[in-house]
């Protein structure tokens, strides 16, 4: 793209008549999302943090729960990160739910719980990125910020035939240039909320439907005649890496152990059925047996193979494999993790999983019905 007489971004009717086309579309066909339908800036702030790598059809009833949970941010703040992370079970990137717990906290004590109006200061809150930041400023409080995300990105990638990879430096600096001569001033909540919802529902990653987009007419990929999808440009990704995990089911009588990971860590502050990745040359049993020694300094005997789960991270891939083993000697102490408990089946609705250690839990209690 380049902007020598852009026939969009330099012809102030074609913008003029884009932005109106954007913005009808969007006031006749958006979604009624909850976080729409509220001008108060915690719930766009919450769903703005929820929407991070998560689709909206997931995202939905993860919000209903956690604003009847947490009706605001004074709630969030008084609440324990225990029972935060709880409410976020099965969503996901789980630092997310840490860091606004963390931030719901430092609203409170130092804005007097009142979320922050401005883009710089909103940065100084825990989990708020560039794009977070000029989200809510611009939804919540009408100030004139463009975002970016991947739906934008795609958006813009085709609008103006952008042929670099947005995600480069090179790329997304292109792309905040021409979003910042997009932007529909005085109307940048509903401008960028417009844009997020095209990209979200017209201009998809595949088979986008051109046919019934309200700025077709303004589309330079469309006018080309060219395949849309092969727009935005990607640039070639190493393979993520694989894993094996074994994870231990531990008995003790009628309770089973359960083990919190390290706050710092990934999924921190999660509770897991102990266990860890395979190293070579050693069995998934000879591993589980190794990693309870690390973690938790007891022995056991490992049994049964109960479940294998395939699940994908952001940087690499596991398949876990959960054991039933039974304790066989030695006081546990808190080693490589947070802390540890022995429960009965019916606590274990009092804690918060990481997704696959969920999925455990559900075969575990198939085999029991």
């Amino acid at each position: 793209m380049g902007h020598e007489q852009d026939p969009l971004l330099d012809n102030p009717a074609a913008l003029t008549a884009f932005r109106a086309a954007l913005l009808g579309w969007y006031r006749k066909h958006r979604r009624p999302l909850a976080w729409r339908d509220s001008r108060d800036p915690y719930h766009v702030w919450l769903s703005e943090i929820m929407l991070q790598q998560t689709r909206v059809e997931q995202m939905e009833p993860y919000y209903s729960r956690f604003i009847r949970r947490f009706p605001s941010i004074a709630a969030l703040a008084d609440a324990d990160e225990s029972d935060v992370l709880k409410m976020w079970e099965g969503l996901g990137y789980y630092s997310r739910a840490r860091n606004l717990h963390r931030a719901a906290r430092l609203i409170v004590n130092r804005h007097g719980g009142r979320i922050p109006d401005t883009r710089e200061a909103l940065r100084n809150l825990p989990g708020v990125g560039e794009y977070t930041s000029a989200a809510v400023a611009s939804i919540a409080f009408d100030r004139d910020h463009p975002v970016l995300d991947g739906n934008v990105m795609r958006v813009l990638c085709r609008l103006l035939v952008v042929e670099t990879d947005p995600r480069s430096g090179a790329g997304r600096q292109c792309l905040l240039g021409a979003a910042e001569r997009l932007l529909a001033r005085g109307q940048a909540g509903d401008y960028n909320q417009a844009l997020m919802e095209l990209g979200g529902r017209i201009c998809t990653p595949r088979r986008p439907r051109c046919a019934v987009c309200p700025v077709a007419t303004h589309c330079r990929m469309y006018a080309s005649g060219a395949d849309p999808s092969r727009l935005p440009l990607k640039s070639r990704r190493a393979p993520k890496p694989h894993y094996q995990v074994a994870a231990g089911v531990i008995w003790r009588d009628d309770k089973l152990l359960i083990a919190q990971r390290p706050a710092g860590g990934m999924l921190g502050g999660l509770w897991e059925f102990p266990g860890g990745k395979q190293e070579p040359g050693e069995s998934l049993q000879e591993c589980l047996v190794r990693e309870i020694v690390e973690e938790l300094d007891f022995s056991i005997i490992v049994g049964e193979h109960l479940i294998s789960i395939d699940h994908s991270y952001t940087h690499f891939s596991i398949t876990l494999h959960a054991f039933s083993a039974t304790y066989a000697g030695g006081a546990p102490r808190a080693v490589g993790c947070a802390d540890w408990r022995w429960v009965v089946p019916a606590e274990l609705d009092h804690y918060a999983f990481a997704r696959t250690d969920s999925r455990i839990i559900e075969h575990l209690r198939r085999c029991w019905e």
